[in-house]
């Protein structure tokens, strides 16, 4: 019994038809008869004999009559074995010996099934074409038990293997039990009606189970209507089968599924259709769809009739095709029904519409499988007819290939049929003449049965496809056609006699069948006997079209598409790569984009890797600390009134991101939090009285939650109430104290269990003055516990355990490490045979290597620099059913392509071992961190601290990571990572990135001061040399960068004790200044930058490095130059650095002088002298640093290289107060959008002028008073 109607029989609580129950018991506890021993001679066939003793009658098991078994004449891969079990039997199980005595047995083999003889399939197990392991010997016996029983008739044996010094020879036996059903034979123009009682029907079960077989690619198998249109249609469309449901409102209870392929193959199909309440589901021999409707879909609408075949009244639903079934039903049951034995028992319910009869009969068409692009038929013809007619029906899933070539009468001209962009395209061609060419059919590589006819009568030539006259070309020829001798279809031979077959194009692969040459059908089992033409790599009497996107292996919504020995994924859009758009495009998480080096903005995170859950759109604030912000549709503060008990105040809210993909971020962060603000006005929160909630709300586990933000589960208070801080000490949150007048009860809820709130519910504002309004935040997540999860490997024997990893189709495995160990495995998995290991196997080798019943794959990755340095590496490493690929850390990754026809399913059973193997031995030494296996990651950390020999956490992170720390500065370690200190740093943020900048009013002045000037005249007894001796200088590292419209301009000065001086100025002309003084007796050096004007308001960088008398100075990170100072090598006693103006008197020369006369206007950014950074002080640490200001100085993002009005990249986006509750006197003055907010706000515009025009009018009458004074 196929698992389908296993699976019914298991759904249906009412069985009435007694026949049925005898085939269970049948065929479900007793199928292990022997079948073929009791057979007689006639029953057995063979491809050839190599003698009459060794003929296929010796081919029973444990038999030594005969030469004691079956063997051919020659062995090869076209010999076959026959059964002929007289009748459709269900088979379990088959056993195979060698010929007795003898160096002669089989090692490997096929099966192939048929109901007729003809038309033969090939048994598939595990989504191949199984090949069974046969005998090593010539006496023992094999026995194979099949995963999936077969009914059949007919049984073959293909030997694929065999002894290599000797031949074949087998002796076999077949296991299984007799097979009964009910089969009806449909002729395409009749159909079966039957009508049913209305009061055995439930509008809440429906089943209906069958079986069919059919060479028509299109049909109806089962219909039924109902009024407005209202119809459930079962139809096979081009080969595969469609459901079609429309109940009611077609928006909701509508549905269009398609299900299988290749379904014409004359073979027999199993098909479920199950509903129960609102749910359908649709199963097509294994391959299964559930749909799920929006509301309750009752078939009582429906009419009390099914017909099958065919819909009875045409016109009555709209259906894709009008055709009646061709071909046979067997077990057909309806809801416990047996649909066929009604019908033959001629019952009232059934009406028989046309011919309809109880057996099936079977069109008696050979197909040909053309198998690789070297196959090829070789057909003889008629030599020197003035007409060529020919014709073929082929499908195939290949857009090229050669169809036919022959050699014309008596010229070296031809002609060749082939298929080219999926067109049907025939040529003749001659020497000295043009070449003519024809086009019919479009689309044609689309795996359908398609007809070609082809006919050349002298000079004229003619193409027709799928008999369609407007898929017909004809086209005249330049010459007289006459018929060759020989016809070459699929292909030619690599004899090298090319003058006979010409194929300028690659073989065909697919199928053909119906071959006809003049008005003669070829006969094909002529063909195979060997006494009808040639052939080589074709398989005769069966289509072994594949459907190599059935099931879908490409992942999250990739599209396939394919060939006739593979598939393809388009991934596009998908948000996944790789050849089964397995392994996502995005990181799982804003901590790893963090570590990459990314800086605060949108990404789109992918919470479970090439989990199921896509990705969604998040924001990433980076700082010290990283945060994920998940909004929501309903951010504003929304106001409420009216609302009670009976009619409440009910909100939902909707979040980028569904519900399964925002616990897996929860899940994943180290905390989460929300923020939910409550403002009140006579609107109470909990009822003290009767202990019945006011307000709730309702999170991620749909559970009504009643404590508020600030609080914690389960103790119905608010933050208020936790503190005792409540303004009515009686009550557990502010709101309860029920006071005309403004509360609030506001705080973050961060039980991430709870989170994200998805409802919130108010019902007490219909009182006299009640009021309310709330507010909720985005949700926030910080950190990401699996990204530092670690674990320290301290001996070769100590390992980590976990439960089997299952990737049995698509398999990815990453981790980071790091080790001073030369070699040790990273992790190893085994199955009975298969495998999954990935290990250090070099210094500087990584390999990964797997089985999957095919042998042993192995992709090697060599890094050109040693891996063992003791720093963190990445290895990514990933095995789907169409290639296995490695990479590691940046370098390019390496792939190795799976066979196309071969096992596909990693099969594991041990644990898997983390950082050695079960042996103890090639154990890892080092550090495992962040291990996910297909998106799920281990928690290395747990498992460690319970395993000796293991410590959880790995401390060094700096060594990796500390490259990250831009522009001085410092990595310092914490336990789950690292972060930058940017003390030292003109740059903030959290990698020391981010531009600190500032602009500059007319006169503004920012001084830093070294020391203070009063130590030196406290002290003047001694040389100051004495107590600036730490002060002085020999070099100087300075960078800034700078934006300004004016000149000159004092950019950059710093002052000594000593008349020492160092100025950076823009001259007149906008050129850039360097002016050292280092000796007080002497004018300063001077170095102009002239190659263009600086005063053009773009952003210019500068670093001027210092070492004693040479100067190196960079504009703009590409024009470098070099000076030499005369002045002196030591900047003696530095005492202050001025941005800006200079406000002190100092000796200084007049270029600098004029600059500062007007000091700077414009940006100023990133400021650093040596270890100092001035700018970064006087706008972040006025009250610690020594710095003051004066004038018009305000913080910019004016230093950004994207424009003066640009934010910064490394902007964090405001996302949330953290500073408390909003004051509790007025919350709402600013906030409820209500109309007395508008009118305020008109107001103060309105009043806001008038005090500017009054500003204005007292200006213009000063002026206008002076002006009479003088």
């Amino acid at each position: 019994m196929d698992s389908v109607t296993e699976i019914f029989l298991k759904l249906l609580f009412l069985l009435p038809v007694h026949n049925w129950n005898t085939i269970v018991a049948g065929n479900k506890y007793n199928c292990d008869d022997q079948l073929v021993s009791a057979l007689p001679q006639s029953s057995f066939s063979s491809s050839s004999e190599l003698s009459s003793s060794h003929s296929p009658g010796f081919a029973r098991l444990n038999r030594r009559d005969g030469a004691g078994g079956w063997s051919p004449l020659v062995s090869n891969k076209y010999q076959w074995l026959q059964i002929d079990l007289g009748e459709r039997t269900e088979i379990s199980a088959v056993a195979t010996q060698g010929g007795y005595g003898s160096s002669d047995w089989v090692t490997s083999y096929l099966l192939m099934f048929s109901d007729s003889g003809r038309n033969w399939k090939q048994y598939h197990q595990e989504e191949i074409i199984w090949a069974f392991s046969g005998n090593t010997n010539a006496d023992s016996v094999v026995h194979n038990k099949l995963q999936h029983s077969i009914k059949a008739r007919f049984l073959r044996f293909v030997p694929l293997d065999w002894n290599p010094n000797g031949r074949i020879g087998m002796r076999i036996e077949v296991y299984g039990c007799t097979y009964r059903s009910e089969v009806a034979d449909f002729d395409g123009k009749s159909c079966l009606l039957y009508r049913f009682n209305q009061k055995s029907m439930s509008a809440l079960k429906d089943v209906i189970s069958l079986k069919f077989k059919t060479i028509q690619s299109d049909g109806i198998l089962l219909h039924r209507g109902g009024q407005n249109g209202d119809h459930i249609t079962l139809e096979l469309v081009k080969g595969k089968l469609s459901l079609f449901i429309k109940l009611g409102d077609a928006k909701i209870h509508s549905a269009n599924i398609t299900l299988g392929s290749l379904l014409d193959d004359q073979h027999w199909h199993s098909v479920l259709i199950e509903h129960f309440n609102n749910q359908v589901n649709f199963t097509v021999d294994k391959h299964s769809h559930h749909f799920h409707a929006k509301g309750e879909l009752n078939y009582l609408d429906l009419d009390y009739e099914l017909s099958f075949g065919g819909i009875p009244v045409p016109g009555k639903s709209g259906t894709l095709s009008r055709k009646n079934f061709h071909g046979c039903f067997e077990n057909l049951y309806y809801n416990g029904v047996n649909i066929i034995d009604l019908a033959k028992r001629r019952k009232p319910q059934i009406y028989i519409m046309g011919n309809m009869s109880f057996s099936c009969s079977e069109a008696q068409m050979v197909p040909v499988t053309f198998l690789s692009s070297s196959s090829y038929l070789a057909l003889p013809g008629t030599s020197g007819q003035d007409e060529v007619s020919i014709s073929f029906q082929f499908r195939t899933w290949n857009k090229e290939g050669l169809l036919l070539s022959t050699k014309l009468h008596q010229t070296s001209g031809g002609l060749l049929l082939y298929l080219s962009d999926g067109k049907v395209k025939m040529s003749t061609y001659k020497p000295g003449k043009a070449q003519s060419d024809i086009t019919a059919g479009v689309g044609l590589n689309n795996g359908q049965w398609h007809s070609v006819s082809l006919s050349a009568k002298r000079s004229r030539m003619s193409l027709m496809v799928d008999n369609d006259v407007t898929s017909s070309a004809h086209a005249a020829v330049p010459t007289h056609i006459y018929s060759g001798d020989t016809y070459y279809f699929g292909g030619c031979p690599n004899n090298g006699n090319s003058s006979e077959c010409k194929s300028p194009f690659a073989g065909f692969q697919g199928c053909m069948r119906l071959i006809t040459i003049g008005s003669k059908a070829v006969d094909l089992i002529s063909v195979q006997k060997n006494s009808l033409g040639n052939f080589s790599n074709l398989q005769i009497d069966l289509c072994g079209i594949i459907d190599r996107c059935l099931p879908n292996y490409c992942e999250h919504g990739g599209e396939c598409t394919q060939a006739w020995n593979s598939f393809y994924c388009n991934c596009t859009n998908t948000g996944y790569m790789g050849a089964t758009c397995h392994y996502s495009i995005y990181e799982q998480s804003c901590e790893a984009y963090k570590h990459t080096g990314n800086t605060s903005g949108f990404y789109y995170i992918d919470s479970d890797g090439s989990g199921p859950l896509g990705p969604f759109l998040v924001y990433c604030n980076m700082t010290d600390t990283t945060w994920t912000v998940i909004q929501h549709n309903n951010t504003d503060l929304t106001r409420v009134k009216n609302a009670n008990r009976e009619n409440p105040h009910t909100v939902f809210f909707k979040y980028t991101a569904t519900l399964e993909q925002l616990q897996a971020t929860i899940n994943y962060a180290e905390h989460c939090e929300q923020e939910l603000a409550y403002h009140c006005k006579k609107s109470r929160l909990l009822n003290k009285r009767d202990g019945i909630p006011l307000s709730w709300w309702v999170g991620r586990t749909n559970e009504t939650q009643t404590y508020w933000g600030g609080s914690l589960p389960d103790v119905q208070k608010c933050a208020c109430g936790l503190e005792g801080s409540c303004i009515d000490s009686q009550h557990y949150c502010n709101c309860d104290a029920d006071r005309n007048e403004w509360a609030n009860d506001t705080g973050f809820l961060s039980y991430k269990e709870h989170l994200p709130v998805t409802e919130i519910v108010v019902t007490d504002t219909d009182r006299p003055n009640s009021e309310a309004a709330y507010k909720l935040g985005p949700l926030l997540c910080r950190g990401d516990r699996t990204f530092w999860n670690s674990a320290s490997f301290n001996t070769e024997a100590s390992y980590l355990h976990f439960p089997t990893f299952h990737g049995e189709l698509s398999a990815d495995v990453s981790f980071f490490f790091k080790t001073t160990a030369s070699s040790g495995m990273f992790l190893e998995n085994l199955g009975i045979k298969d495998f999954i290991r990935i290990e250090l196997h070099s210094p500087s080798e990584v390999t990964f290597s797997f089985d999957v019943g095919n042998g042993p794959f192995e992709v090697t990755m060599q890094s050109p620099t040693p891996l063992n340095d003791n720093q963190w590496h990445y290895v990514k490493a990933e095995r789907n059913i169409k290639e296995a690929l490695l990479q590691v850390d940046q370098l390019p990754q390496r792939t190795l392509t799976a066979p196309s026809d071969g096992h596909i399913r990693l099969q594991l059973n041990s644990q898997l071992f983390v950082g050695g193997t079960a042996s103890r031995q090639k154990g890892f030494l080092g550090c495992i961190r962040s291990l996910q296996l297909n998106g799920i990651a281990l928690d290395l950390e747990e498992r460690a601290k319970i395993t000796p020999g293991v410590e959880p956490g790995c401390p060094g992170h700096c060594s990796s990571y500390g490259n990250l720390c831009h522009n001085g500065g410092k990595c310092r370690e914490k336990y789950n990572g690292f972060s930058c200190d940017c003390a030292f740093s003109a740059y903030t943020g959290p990698f020391c990135k981010k531009e600190i900048s500032a602009y500059f009013g007319a006169g503004t002045s920012v001084v830093y001061n070294f020391q203070e000037y009063y130590t030196l005249a406290k002290n003047s007894s001694s040389h100051a040399s004495s107590f600036y001796a730490d002060m002085t200088l020999i070099r100087e590292v300075i960078s800034f960068t700078f934006r300004t419209t004016r000149t000159p301009s004092l950019l950059f000065y710093v002052s000594s004790f000593y008349q020492e001086y160092l100025s950076v100025i823009l001259a007149k002309n906008g050129s850039l200044q360097i002016r050292y003084k280092l000796d007080s007796h002497q004018d300063p050096d001077v170095f102009s930058i002239n190659f263009k004007s600086m005063a053009d308001g773009l952003l210019h960088h500068v670093k001027i490095n210092r070492e004693e008398e040479m100067l190196y100075v960079e504009i703009n990170q590409n024009e470098r130059m070099q000076f030499v100072l005369s002045s002196g090598t030591e900047f003696n006693a530095i005492k202050s650095l001025v941005l800006g103006k200079i406000l002190e008197s100092n000796d200084i020369d007049q270029d600098t002088m004029k600059a500062n006369s007007l000091g700077f206007i414009g940006c100023l950014s990133s400021v650093q002298f040596n270890h100092f950074a001035p700018l970064k002080a006087a706008l972040h640490h006025t009250s610690s640093a020594p710095v003051t200001v004066k004038g018009r100085f305000t913080e910019s993002n004016c230093g950004t290289s994207t424009g003066a009005d640009s934010t910064s990249s490394e902007t964090t986006h405001s996302f949330a107060d953290h500073s408390g509750p909003i004051d509790e006197g007025e919350p709402l003055a600013n906030a409820i959008r209500s109309d007395s907010a508008i009118i305020g706000g008109v107001i103060a515009v309105v009043i806001f002028i008038l005090l500017c025009i009054t500003a204005i009018a007292v200006r213009i009458y000063k002026k206008k008073s002076v002006y009479k004074k003088k």
